[in-house]
């Protein structure tokens, strides 16, 4: 009897293994917290449990081998999870490896090394990135001017730019907040930074970062940036050997013919641009639509693109979301006009009826870049000094789901396929 019961018990033990080998983390409407999902994908990640990343199956869903300490965790952080047998991991597997189905499979099993540049002053709600991360409780570093110039930036695999302004022109805050103490101090950090770092001007240590930069996407290092950072990264380049500044920023008069000395095979992402020459202004060139752009608020949405999962891997993972239209938000650089874009730039979500790209990525060497416009995605018009967006009334954010996928992407790239 005892042998008996012994040999039922290592059956049922055995049963329940067949029927309960895999989790499924879904990404569609099912999902409770959507946010959440992709820190715990990449805490699952961090304990080398490989995770599989089902584009456009159920949102963009994760499967993975059966795991109780990730189901643990999806419990305790408010994230949907299935248990599934292994019979239906493999259908669904099966079915997603149809040809006439527009899915994939790609597995991951490295959590990538993440930095944020920002100044070590800044707080996480400052930046819709740091925000998201720290809610989906991704871990990451900060780093600064310094840390890129002393070498470090080598340690990361994935770099977003904080709302930063590459020009050395300070936000262009100076007409409305030149007396306010927070600009004077960020002033006076920056220039002593430049000062302690062999550089004349601030112009001139930012676009010794931006290169540096530009050579970390060159050896496979993969960039993200929103807002300012999107438009002043280029501008910057493109001005390496031109004066754009106003006295008021660097204490002498700017080239007053910067147009025509601008080196557009210097940039990234835009091209054929006009700097705004005003001082002043504050805008910084017209790659940004934010000053002519006629869309309404309650008519602001931007749509993303449909790629083939199988043969374009790359803007597919980055644009995986429970809904194709997102609803739009504003930012000092909030969309950028179509007609400066370079011919291989991609564009991955579009106003069109405006003709304005919110949403862009492209290839560098071995490396590669996602530009976002905007500034919050759940804060419309984002003003100096508005209290930061509290996620949890939130969690579901389609808009904030792009930057995730960008975080979770060197960890699954796949090289483009040509077609």
């Amino acid at each position: 009897m005892k042998r008996i019961f012994s040999l039922l018990i290592l059956l049922f033990i055995l049963a329940a293994k067949v029927h309960a080998a895999f989790l499924l983390i879904p990404m569609d409407d099912q999902q409770k917290n959507h946010l959440k999902a992709y820190g715990v994908v990449y805490w699952a990640l961090q304990q080398d449990v490989e995770v599989k990343w089902l584009l456009n199956y159920r949102g963009g869903s994760f499967l993975m081998p059966s795991n109780r300490n990730v189901h643990d965790e999806c419990l305790i952080r408010g994230v949907s999870v299935e248990t599934i047998p292994d019979a239906k991991a493999s259908s669904i597997l099966q079915y997603i490896a149809r040809e006439d189905v527009n899915m994939d499979a790609v597995a991951m099993q490295k959590a990538p090394k993440i930095a944020v540049y920002s100044p070590p002053n800044k707080q996480p709600w400052d930046d819709a990135v740091t925000l998201v991360l720290s809610y989906a409780e991704i871990p990451y570093d900060v780093i600064y001017d310094q840390e890129i110039l002393d070498g470090k930036l080598k340690n990361y695999d994935w770099l977003h730019l904080h709302h930063e302004d590459f020009t050395g022109e300070f936000g262009k805050f100076y007409r409305n907040y030149h007396n306010m103490p927070w600009y004077q101090e960020e002033v006076r950090v920056n220039r002593e930074m430049a000062q302690k770092n062999g550089f004349q001007k601030v112009s001139k240590l930012k676009l010794k970062v931006a290169e540096i930069i530009k050579n970390f996407v060159k050896n496979g290092g993969f960039l993200f940036a929103m807002c300012a950072a999107t438009d002043t990264y280029d501008i910057a380049l493109a001005a390496h050997n031109t004066d754009i500044c106003g006295p008021m920023y660097d204490g002498d008069p700017e080239d007053p013919d910067m147009d025509s000395k601008l080196d557009f095979g210097n940039t990234l992402a835009f091209q054929n641009f006009h700097i705004v020459k005003d001082p002043y202004a504050y805008e910084f060139s017209d790659i940004d639509v934010t000053e002519t752009r006629k869309v309404k608020p309650e008519d602001d949405y931007f749509t993303l693109f449909d790629y083939s999962a199988k043969w374009d891997p790359v803007p597919t993972m980055l644009t995986q979301d429970h809904t194709r239209i997102i609803r739009g938000f504003m930012g000092q650089t909030t969309a950028f006009n179509e007609d400066k874009l370079k011919a291989n730039i991609l564009i991955m979500g579009e106003n069109k009826a405006a003709h304005e790209a919110r949403y862009i990525h492209g290839d560098y060497g071995k490396g590669f870049f996602s530009f976002y416009g905007g500034h919050d995605p759940e804060d419309y018009r984002h003003l100096v000094g508005d209290p930061p967006t509290d996620l949890s009334l939130h969690p579901n954010s389609p808009g904030y789901r792009l930057i995730l996928n960008n975080v979770l992407f060197p960890a699954a790239r796949k090289k483009k396929h040509k077609t």
